[in-house]
């Protein structure tokens, strides 16, 4: 088999792992290999301050004092209850060099291993801003909940590597959440850098992106590690297959994605709260 097409293959099988079926038969085989828990502690990972501030205000949160997971790992956490669940939410904290918001796989990562490690939650939700795809149906401030979590810029054209840079990673099935809240749903990919190349395009398309960020397939690495169920509440800034820089939407739109955020997030965590997962 030609090299291209092994490619195809694999990208093929990724849509099929992260889109195939309908929500029962999905349910059922994310149930057969994970537990089936009841949700009462809950870890929403945020990567930049100006997303997580809001979502602390609308879920009455606090600072931890002292800090939960110590320096010198940048994170900082806050924690309280909300609709009957312990919350704890980390921000992934500031870049000592620069002053900017620790945005990107590498923080995401760490933060989610400390983070579960610390507060050992029932569920992880990767939660934030990202861009959404005008063709799987996104506008501004619309809040998407994940199918799966995949990497578009880990290309690494080595048998078994391959696969390994795909990374893909199933959300916890939650069709009843969409439902109840309306939610628009679909694939989340995951890379380092706010634009693309003409391969990136190529791979999000190839794996039916709906949303394009830079720390969900991390966030879901790491969760995997502990076999703890995730998925992620995504609000989208700026419009990937669209015409404007994504610099200018993100910036233009940060503000109103946020409180899109700060409205649906309180909503999915009342929802979840003391529920299995397979009721979600």
């Amino acid at each position: 088999m030609a090299d291209s097409t092994k490619r195809e293959s694999l990208e093929a099988d990724v849509v099929t792992t992260l889109n195939g079926g309908n929500a029962e038969e999905l349910q059922q085989a994310y149930l057969a290999s994970h537990d089936d828990r009841t949700v009462r502690v809950i870890l929403l990972l945020v990567a930049m301050e100006a997303e997580a501030m809001p979502m602390v205000t609308a879920l009455g949160l606090h600072a931890d004092e002292p800090a939960v997971i110590a320096p010198p790992a940048p994170c900082h956490s806050f924690s309280g209850e909300h609709g009957g669940a312990q919350v704890h939410l980390v921000c992934f904290g500031k870049c000592k060099a620069t002053g900017v918001d620790n945005v990107g796989t590498v923080p995401a990562a760490l933060t989610a291993y400390l983070a579960i490690q610390a507060f050992k939650p029932d569920i992880v939700i990767s939660a934030g801003t990202a861009g959404g795809f005008r063709s799987r149906g996104a506008a501004i401030a619309d809040v998407f909940v994940s199918t799966g979590m995949v990497n578009h810029d880990r290309r690494i054209p080595i048998p078994g590597f391959d696969k390994y840079g795909i990374g893909a990673f199933d959300a916890v099935p939650t069709p009843r959440l969409q439902k109840a809240l309306s939610l628009k749903s679909g694939v989340v990919t995951s890379g380092n850098s706010l634009d693309y190349t003409a391969e990136d395009m190529a791979r999000m398309v190839q794996h039916e992106a709906a949303v394009k960020e830079m720390e969900a397939a991390a966030v879901a690495w790491s969760a995997d590690l502990f076999a703890c169920p995730v998925f992620c509440i995504k609000s989208v800034t700026d419009i990937v297959d669209g015409e404007r820089p994504a610099q200018e939407e993100f910036l233009e739109n940060l503000h109103k994605s946020a409180e899109a955020l700060q409205r649906v997030l309180p909503l999915v965590v009342e929802f979840i709260s003391g529920k299995r997962i397979s009721e979600l």
